[in-house]
């Protein structure tokens, strides 16, 4: 039976109250509920990290060292469990030079395909470079020789170019061939000496293969032959001028009665490369080495020499580098093409468009190429295939890592999985349709069919409405959040859980219909002003014009990838935020021709998902402000006041009042030095934070470290009767966050709380009229529950004065819109332009635009 599904006894991680539950093998399995109900506590920290912690049990003591300690999962046991994978929304990489065609391997086949293959062109001239005959470089040294008027020359042939090693073998071979020189490193070493190269550092060897007089025609060309052998191709051949002040080093028994008897020097300037595999006839410029490394822009020998590969000036800057125009690549690299283009051009295109380019070149290809690289450019399609399947048509390969959103990462993270063909293996995701449009979602869900069908369990935390359809397994978590939460409200095959009459299950009503969120009575049409904006133009904007009605709850739409973010961040953000602290006259608008109307606003404000502190020192009370009030209230309690303590002395970051042996943060780091280091609960406080002292003032039996650790619903309960303090906690509890404690670290927040916790944060504070809100997918991580939570919260900010302009998918949040701006028709360069703008209905009737085709089927359910 266990070799059937995952059996769950007794999981109790976080909220969860002891629970059991079963999860079929190799079928596609949907956790819902509401926000903080414990959907992520029995997914991630329950049955995937168990899954993580068997698997790294299994191995040896040797590797265990390299994995860390895995901590066990509050549960009883678990049955049944395979390796497991979590494909999660955190950033990819913050490092510049990450790409999307570097996380996907797709590069590293584009490197080695444009190497084998590709057309080389000479980077100077533009003249097709074709492969050098033993007989063409011998003409070539001789002609040069004449027009330098060099009466000999000397043959090098690099048989070692930048690598490390200490190579005294070789030089030790080449010795005993009879070569009696070697130029390493640039300095001229006698082979007949020791010679001490460190191993570790790197190094370039050519070994003296003769100094010949050009009229010895045969003999040069016996050395050019010797030099391309040793080297596999290449020579290097060295002008010499004759002097009267340096003596140069000659073997007189090969070479004394062909050279005057003058003393002899050799110019540095008059060297040159010649290659078997490629050089300009024209003007004899020669590539190195054609390989993989010299397309990588990571790697000394293909990145470009001014930007060292980062296609900027400077570290995380954002002025494009003049040399390589933002290609990142050495000059020889971009003068190779496949297909009448190079690899920058090519990692510059949409997948789609690249998906098309390869497909055609891969059916033009002849046998050779065919023989050589077959199995590289199917490698490049499958990539590129799966990429699209999970809605990623529009992103390009050379698109930096740090500028993926989180839905985009994850979707990343799972068209590689799929390329992988693993199976037996247990798949747990956290919300893969974030970012996604309806008309994407059909084939991300196509994906993880795939996925399954490969004989895999796909574990899906998950809100959105298709995806729970389509699953062949349901279990919903609730009935409420956080204390309220972590019970199993239903569980079962999906299509028969919708035809059951579940009354527990928040979930089910809504899917039922027993339960819908509501269209407004009717949408606000009075005039509070326009914002007008002209030619925008950032990113894939084709110099849109726009106008937006202030006063109004507004969404912004459209398919992934078709300008949304453009438009609110890069147009919108950056320009008003300047106009608004900046005087005018100084104010140089960016992607954008003219903004008007902005002297109906006051200011600005972005509400995101990042974390609203990086320190476990930061959370909720502190973040939102409510905390001083809090603090204020229990210095005036009469035990404070007879003890002489102010305000600061109910604060964990200040001497005074705090745990001076955990300096208030109620635990401490331990180093491990082999092992991982342990977070460990201060032994003084206790994980209380204050001193005795402190925690002596008490109100209603609870001090100040019992009030950090309530969550907001039992803390209004708590100061109920304090009407400046349980006023600012309900706005809390209003955007859906009642389970979260007050005190909880800001480390453990997921991205839609920490965006819902500026959101009350904004509403606790005396609200300046006429500000500009802008909000990007505030939905993340809500269920339908939420979600009317979150629309009445919004609808407050508007109603007090302000405009809130929100990017969102969800077409329960758009129906509900006053107006709505639909960008695309599609991704990327086929999108950037406005489709449809008005009333939700007014969008519905607009043929062109895939927001309205799907609205059209909310705005009946009403």
């Amino acid at each position: 039976m266990s070799e059937e599904k995952i059996i769950v006894h007794g999981a109790r991680m976080h909220n969860l109250k002891n629970i059991n539950v079963e999860i079929p093998h190799n079928k596609l399995t949907v956790i819902t509920g509401v926000s903080g109900s414990g959907k992520s506590s029995l997914a991630f920290d329950t049955i995937f990290a168990e899954g993580q912690r068997q698997y790294v049990e299994s191995l040896s003591p040797y590797f265990r060292q390299f994995l860390g300690q895995k901590k066990p999962a509050d549960v009883d046991e678990i049955i049944g469990l395979a390796p497991s994978i979590s494909i999660d929304q955190k950033a990819l990489s913050h490092n510049p030079r990450s790409t999307v065609g570097t996380l996907t391997d797709i590069y590293d086949y584009l490197r080695v395909l444009y190497s084998r293959v590709g057309e080389v062109f000479c980077p100077d001239c533009g003249h097709k470079i074709e492969k050098l005959s033993l007989e063409e470089m011998v003409d070539i040294i001789i002609s040069r020789a004449k027009e330098n008027n060099s009466p000999y020359v000397i043959i090098l042939s690099p048989v070692i170019m930048d690598r490390k090693g200490e190579y005294y073998q070789l030089l030790y071979d080449y010795f005993n061939l009879g070569y009696s020189e070697a130029r390493i490193d640039g300095k001229i070493h006698n082979l007949r000496e020791q010679i001490k190269l460190a191993p570790s550092k790197k190094h370039s060897i050519e070994i003296i293969i003769d100094k010949v007089m050009i009229s010895d025609d045969g003999r040069l060309f016996e050395a050019v032959e010797n030099a391309l052998q040793y080297s596999k191709g290449l020579v290097i051949a060295q002008l010499g001028e004759v002097t009267e002040n340096i003596s140069l080093n000659i073997d007189t028994n090969k070479i004394i009665k062909k050279i005057p008897e003058k003393k002899i020097s050799v110019k540095e300037n008059k060297e040159f490369l010649l290659s078997s595999s490629w050089t300009c006839p024209n003007d004899n410029f020669a590539f190195p080495e054609l390989e993989p490394r010299l397309f990588s822009f990571n790697s000394p020998h293909g990145a470009c020499d001014s930007c060292s590969g980062l296609g900027k000036i400077g570290f995380f800057a954002d002025q494009v580098c003049p040399k390589c125009e933002g290609k990142r690549l050495r000059p020889e690299a971009l003068a190779i093409r496949i297909n009448k283009k190079n690899i920058a051009e090519v990692c510059h295109l949409a997948i789609d468009d690249a998906y098309d380019f390869f497909q055609g070149y891969y059916k033009k290809m002849t046998k050779r190429e065919l023989i050589i690289a077959e199995g590289v450019i199917k490698q490049i399609i499958n990539r590129l295939e799966f990429l699209l399947k999970v809605g990623l048509d529009y992103i390009s390969l050379d698109r930096e890592a740090e500028t993926l959103s989180g839905g985009e990462a994850q979707r990343i993270r799972l068209s590689s999985q799929i390329g992988s063909h693993l199976s037996r293996t247990l798949y747990v995701l956290d919300e893969p349709t974030i970012g996604l449009h309806e008309r994407d979602t059909d084939r991300l869900i196509s994906t993880l069919k795939t996925l399954r069908d490969k004989n895999n369990t796909v574990v899906i935390v998950e809100h959105d409405e298709r995806t729970i359809l389509e699953s062949d397994y349901l279990v919903d978590m609730g009935p409420l959040a956080g204390v309220h939460g972590g019970e199993v409200m239903a569980s079962g095959i999906t299509q028969s859980l919708l035809k059951e009459g579940n009354k527990k299950s928040l979930t089910l009503q809504y899917l039922r219909g027993e339960k819908n969120i509501s269209l407004p009575r009717d949408h606000r049409r009075q005039n509070h002003g326009w914002l007008k904006i002209k030619g925008a133009r950032a990113n894939n904007l084709k110099q849109v014009n726009v106008e937006i009605p202030l006063g109004r709850l507004i969404g912004i739409s459209g398919v992934s990838g078709s300008g949304k973010s453009s438009l609110l961040y890069d147009v919108l953000y950056k320009n008003i935020h300047k106009l608004k602290t900046q005087p005018v006259s100084k104010v140089k608008l960016e992607d954008v021709t003219e903004i008007k109307g902005t002297e109906h606003l006051n200011k600005i404000v972005v509400i995101d998902q990042s974390p609203i502190g990086r320190t476990p020192r930061s959370n909720p009370a502190t973040y939102t402000g409510i905390f001083t009030p809090i603090r204020d209230f229990f210095a005036a309690l009469p035990e404070a006041r007879e003890r002489g303590f102010t305000i600061s002395r109910f604060s964990f970051n200040r001497p005074g009042g705090r745990c001076e042996a955990c300096e208030g943060a109620g635990s401490n780091l331990i180093e491990m030095h082999f092992l991982p280091p342990v977070l460990v609960e201060c032994e003084v406080c206790h994980g209380k934070r204050f001193n005795r002292e402190t925690l002596q003032v008490k109100y209603k039996n609870h001090n100040i470290a019992d009030v950090l650790d309530l969550t907001i619903d039992e803390a209004i309960d708590l100061f109920i009767d304090n009407y400046f303090i349980a006023d600012k906690l309900k706005v809390l509890q209003a955007v859906g966050l009642g389970y979260i404690k007050l005190g909880q670290s800001a480390t453990t927040l997921s991205g839609g709380e920490a965006q819902r916790i500026k959101v009350a944060k904004e509403l606790t504070h005396t609200l300046g009229q006429r500000t500009l809100y802008l909000l990007d997918e505030p939905t993340t991580g809500l269920h339908y529950y939420d979600i009317e939570l979150l629309l009445h919260v919004l609808n407050k900010l508007v109603e007090k004065g302000n405009t809130v302009l929100v990017i969102e998918h969800n077409m329960h949040m758009l129906k509900s819109m006053d107006y709505l701006i639909d960008l695309g028709p599609e991704g990327g360069d086929k999108g950037g332009r406005i489709v449809a703008s008005g009333t939700p209905e007014e969008v519905a009737r607009e043929d062109q635009s895939w927001t309205g085709q799907y609205l059209k089927d909310y705005l009946k359910k009403g």
